[in-house]
């Protein structure tokens, strides 16, 4: 049995690079972080990269050298998918692609992929198609549909080959349509937060995996889906709580994380709105862990 769910696992090699502004330790606790990030999309980590350099190679992120070693190491062992813990630009995705024969993706693809494994309601399904339009459009290219044709798995989920066709016009009507969908749903949840009355409000925020739906749970005596992986919590879920006789309602919302992408702090603007609205924040940290004052500052 086990034997049959270990197979269930892409295999994965991840890359990173040590610059003046990251040194070998940072880079560590950032591939580690990538790793839980590969492990919660549904890949098995086999091997880790990295390089020294001043900045990264515009043209291929790390080193011809060193993408050349990834290359053989990807052929000899079977690996399908290779994630760089940087957002690569289209031109770095594209000559990285047209060297190696395998699946490659950035830290952003990643953590949209694990959104869309995550996202319940159509509210939070809509806002992930967003930034996966927002993140794929710059980066249409002839590959993509080639890739999704050839593989499934992380990465490859979301918006199908109808909007993912080399017609960037299809895809920016897409966005279009969806940015007027969130705007309605917005002015929907608006009218929510407002018949809830004067209710005190207390928001949990913190960084993804700390256990705030744990505390969710423990407090409001709820039923909010709890794992051990990150992201488990993407829909805000609300619960009226009574602690000594006093009422108030507590929200559960999506957890951050260190080099979240740009595209899903704006897709998520509305989630963020119960915690702008709440009048109290209450920071769940984990001070257990290495770098929880990193987390603190990262949230």
């Amino acid at each position: 049995m086990l034997e049959k769910i270990e197979h269930q696992f892409e295999k994965t090699a991840i890359v990173g690079i040590v610059t003046q502004n990251q040194d070998e330790d940072k880079l560590r606790e950032y591939l580690d972080e990538l790793e839980f990030l590969t492990y919660t999309a549904g890949g098995e980590v086999i091997k880790r990269f990295f390089q020294k350099m001043d900045k990264p190679n515009p043209k291929t992120f790390v080193g011809t050298g060193k993408l050349e070693e990834i290359k053989y190491y990807i052929k000899d062992n079977n690996i399908t998918t290779l994630i760089f813990d940087d957002e690569l630009t289209p031109s770095q995705l594209k000559n990285i692609t047209k060297e190696l024969d395998c699946k490659v993706l950035d830290r952003t693809n990643l953590i949209l992929d694990i959104f869309v494994q995550r996202a319940q309601t159509s509210y939070a399904r809509t806002q992930v198609e967003l930034a996966q339009c927002q993140y794929l459009l710059p980066r249409l290219t002839g590959m993509w549909t080639h890739l999704e044709r050839q593989r499934g798995g992380i990465g490859m989920r979301g918006p199908g080959e109808t909007e993912i066709e080399t017609d960037r016009r299809i895809v920016r009507d897409r966005i279009s349509l969806l940015k007027e969908k969130i705007k309605t749903i917005d002015k929907q949840m608006g009218i929510q937060r407002g018949n809830r009355g004067a209710m005190v409000r207390v928001a949990l925020v913190g960084y993804t995996n700390v256990g705030k739906s744990t505390l969710m749970n423990a407090v409001g005596k709820s039923d909010v889906f709890v794992e051990n992986k990150l992201f488990a919590t993407l829909d805000t879920t609300v619960r009226k709580v009574v602690i000594k006789n006093l009422p108030f309602l507590l929200s559960d919302t999506v957890g951050f994380i260190r080099k979240l992408p740009t595209q899903l702090v704006d897709s998520f603007k509305s989630t963020l709105d119960e915690v702008r609205e709440a009048d109290l924040l209450l920071h769940v940290v984990d001070i257990s862990h290495p770098d929880f004052e990193d987390h603190i500052e990262s949230v």
